[in-house]
């Protein structure tokens, strides 16, 4: 059993966490993805040109994880389950677009969860329960632990879904993911960078530690009937491999800050061949 401590990973809330890398301060995964996407996307972001969008999804996904990772105590402390005030007429909750459920949510202290939309969490959450190996890797552990060091000369900072210190011996960072098809998730991991994304939670823990590894797992749920979940161990050749890609774009990065140059990578000619 691995009995080793952790001190570096402390608690940081949501909010400070995310300002902090918006002013520029940490380096964060998802701003390294930003660049090596696009690095005027990067720069634009970073300036204030675009502003985060914080959509209805990225809400509910934000509970989601609470839901799942935190339990039910933490997430009836931050959130309010309810549909809303009770039109008398009808029996019915108030629609959404009436004054009457306006004002109610406008008074509220904590954000809503209508019954429904808990009802559609909870069943995601019963199939990570059920899971086997995803009932094994979040039986213990914390959720949401911060990270910060400074990797290849740049401050850089993780905030874990979930970090187990004994997993099969060995300390395991989990990401929580949901995907409408579970059959394509390999395909999807690839598309939105979940490689590189926990290759840099990897690197950046390693650094922390004084050269500890972790293993990593993502733990993936469909959104939708038969609202299946999965879990994939991401194989060390694979974060090598996507660990010296953020490296390059580190680099890349200091580049065009000293050059004050932000390309869209799509300046030169390319060629479209036959498939």
């Amino acid at each position: 059993m691995n009995t080793k401590t952790y001190p570096f990973i402390v608690d940081i809330p949501a909010d400070e966490y995310h300002e902090a890398a918006k002013r520029g301060e940490f380096l964060s995964s998802h701003l390294l993805g930003d660049f090596r996407n696009c690095p005027l996307l990067y720069k634009k972001k970073m300036s204030g040109q675009i502003e985060p969008i914080d959509t209805a999804a990225y809400q509910t996904g934000r509970a989601l994880h609470t839901l799942i990772l935190e339990g039910r105590t933490r997430f009836d402390e931050e959130y309010l389950i309810s549909s809303g005030p009770i039109n008398p007429k009808t029996g019915e909750p108030f629609g959404k677009t009436t004054k009457a459920y306006k004002e109610w949510l406008a008074a509220q202290k904590r954000p809503t969860i209508d019954s429904e939309e808990f009802g559609w969490m909870s069943k995601l959450q019963s199939s990570v329960w059920l899971h086997p190996v995803a009932n094994a890797l979040l039986e213990h552990g914390r959720a949401e632990g911060t990270v910060r060091v400074t990797l290849h000369g740049e401050p850089c900072q993780i905030r874990m879904d979930w970090f187990n210190p004994d997993f099969n011996g060995k300390p395991v960072i989990v990401d929580l993911k949901t995907c409408d098809n579970l059959s394509f998730f390999e395909r999807d991991a690839r598309k939105y960078g979940y490689p590189e994304q926990l290759a840099f939670y990897r690197e950046v823990f390693k650094e922390a530690s004084g050269g500890t590894y972790c293993d990593v797992y993502i733990v993936a749920i469909e959104k939708r009937e038969p609202y299946r979940c999965g879990v994939w161990k991401l194989t060390d050749e694979l974060l090598d491999q996507s660990a010296a890609a953020n490296y390059t774009a580190m680099s890349v990065l200091k580049e065009c800050r000293c050059r004050n140059e932000w390309p869209t990578g799509y300046e030169d000619e390319r060629v479209l061949d036959v498939i």
